[in-house]
């Protein structure tokens, strides 16, 4: 596959992405804002951050590091049943990180009152459960990433996500007293739905016309299963050493990823109310990058892992492949950083009205509204952070891998120390700062790392972050519009002053894009041409 032919995948893959998560969002929106009448925060903290966090842990800990690890170039041209048999190793690790984990949430972590949320052994049991069953999922899920079936993903997780929202709401609305076994319930149907969806495509796929013109290397669904490869080893040694790096780094990336959660859950710095609250502001406030950051970060890692060589300097590769390489990065990263700035100028603003109107007083009142705004904040680091990682992570050669390993067990250990003592100082606010500082040092690292990478070159990606002065005034009289907006319309006023509120904003943004639209031209070709494709046959 060309190079071109790979953006154009890897763009499409990105929309799909986009599209995919936008409707999970938008659905997990909708079904807090309901289970919100009918169960207290206290069920939300345990549900939303003590069990979530069992099940993204043992999922990220088991499969991360084989995907990146299968996805890179390094997988190119290799045995598929050597690949095959290693993303088989998902499952028994998994199964080791689940009976780990369960003791821990058993036996170590604080036990929820049983009179108030019952039902926590088991629940914490059956989390485990659906978290095994994805990740026999995995070799198929890695199949058909490589080889850009951007529908299936799109699919399987959209019927296994709306097979969870209405697992939620009938049960939420026949039987609440049921408690943590609804959302238990509903976590292993989803899991279920997916591993379902991914093997029925793939029996129907296997065999056909389109698999023949694809030239896919497997022909029956029985070659998805582990078995020995004809005089070769089981395991492909190089690939499983690359696998070994990236699970060292995946340890350290889950903490920080995941590490407000883990000083809420095993230091107690909040109860389980205020984690609720919290997860629900988080969830708020991570939408935008949980929906449009992280698909285009996973997609474009794809397409960067492809066109350039893992480990190469800029001057022993193609001369196209670099070129084409840093104009994606440079258009990705005006465009992130872009959408990051207009999420904090107007996040300052509106979250106050955002929260009264999703959770009424619950959220509107106390701390809500302070820590949307400081979120809104973190959203513009996040933005940046996801695109130059998803660059760096792709070019690094093993050793280089094996020594941001190091740094990254350095930001582990200070962030779990910095979110702990802010958290104790400052309540939840104190961990979005935490972030801040953490996510501000990797991004730091990854310039500097792209920043020598181009050197011996005539690109210079980093330009990306710069916008148009143009852009940046129109954003600077925004923010002070708005506020002032906020100060004079919102919000015990009534609702026509909020919609006078929301007016003004409108017109801000209008004027905003327009400046985008008028200086920032090659973004706007980019992003016409790239993440908007017309999609006029299946890929």
């Amino acid at each position: 596959m060309g190079s071109e032919d790979v953006l154009k995948s890897a763009s499409t893959l990105a929309s799909y992405n986009v599209l995919l998560q936008v409707s999970f969002r938008v659905l997990t929106f909708l079904l807090n804002a309901f289970t919100l009448r009918f169960v207290s925060k206290e069920l939300i903290g345990v549900v939303n951050v003590r069990l979530m966090l069992l099940y993204s842990t043992l999922v990220f800990l088991s499969r991360e590091a084989f995907r990146r690890a299968c996805l890179s170039g390094e997988g190119a041209g290799r045995n598929w049943g050597q690949i095959i048999n290693l993303l088989w190793l998902t499952f028994p690790l998994g199964c080791v990180w689940g009976a780990l984990l369960v003791c821990v949430w058993w036996w170590v972590l604080q036990v929820p009152d049983p009179e108030s949320i019952p039902h926590y052994f088991p629940a914490v049991g059956l989390f485990c459960l659906a978290a095994l069953t994805e990740l026999l999922a995995e070799p198929l899920w890695v199949l058909g990433h490589t080889h850009m079936f951007v529908r299936l993903k799109v699919i399987a997780e959209s019927l296994a996500m709306i097979s969870k929202c209405l697992v939620t709401v009938v049960m939420v609305v026949l039987a609440p007293h049921w408690g943590l076994y609804i959302f238990s319930a509903a976590q292993c149907v989803y899991a279920g739905f997916l591993l379902l969806c991914y093997i029925l495509y793939f029996i129907h796929f296997l065999g056909s016309e389109e698999a023949e013109k694809k030239a896919f290397p497997l022909r029956h669904i029985t070659d998805f299963l582990p078995s020995k490869v004809n005089n070769e080893p089981w395991l492909n040694w190089k690939l499983t050493t690359l696998t070994w790096s990236f699970f060292k780094q995946s340890f350290f990336k889950q903490i920080l990823t995941e590490g407000e959660r883990y000083v809420m859950t095993f230091l107690n710095v909040l109860n389980f109310g205020d984690q609720g609250v919290y997860d629900i502001i988080n969830n708020l406030g991570s939408m935008v990058a949980r929906f449009l950051f992280l698909p285009i970060e996973e997609s474009f890692y794809v397409f960067f892992a492809k066109v350039l060589e893992r480990g190469q300097d800029v001057r022993q590769q193609k001369k196209e492949e670099v070129s084409m390489a840093a104009e994606v990065l440079e258009c990705l990263l005006k465009l992130v950083l872009l959408i990051g700035l207009i999420i904090t100028v107007f996040g300052h603003a509106y979250s106050y009205l955002a929260l009264d109107i999703y959770g009424g007083e619950l959220l509107s009142s106390g701390s809500g509204p302070v820590l949307l705004r400081c979120y809104s904040s973190y959203v513009l680091l996040l933005a940046i952070n996801g695109v130059t990682e998803c660059f760096v992570f792709a070019a690094m050669s093993k050793e280089e891998v094996d020594r941001y390993n190091l740094v990254m067990l350095g930001l582990s250990v200070s962030f779990l120390f910095l979110s702990y003592w802010l958290t104790w100082m400052l309540g939840g606010v104190g961990f979005i700062l935490a972030n801040c500082c953490n996510m501000a040092l990797r991004i730091t690292h990854s310039i500097f790392y792209i920043r020598r990478y181009f050197l011996e070159s005539e690109h210079r990606p980093l330009w990306g972050l710069c916008p148009h002065p143009a852009v940046i005034t129109a954003l600077g009289m925004s923010a002070i519009i708005t506020s002032v907006s906020e100060s004079l319309f919102c919000c015990d006023s009534g609702w026509f002053l909020r919609l006078l509120h929301v007016g003004s904003g409108a017109a801000c943004l209008l004027a905003v894009i327009t400046a985008v639209f008028l200086t920032e031209t090659r973004l706007v070709q980019f992003v016409k041409s790239q993440l908007l494709p017309k999609y006029k046959k299946r890929m």
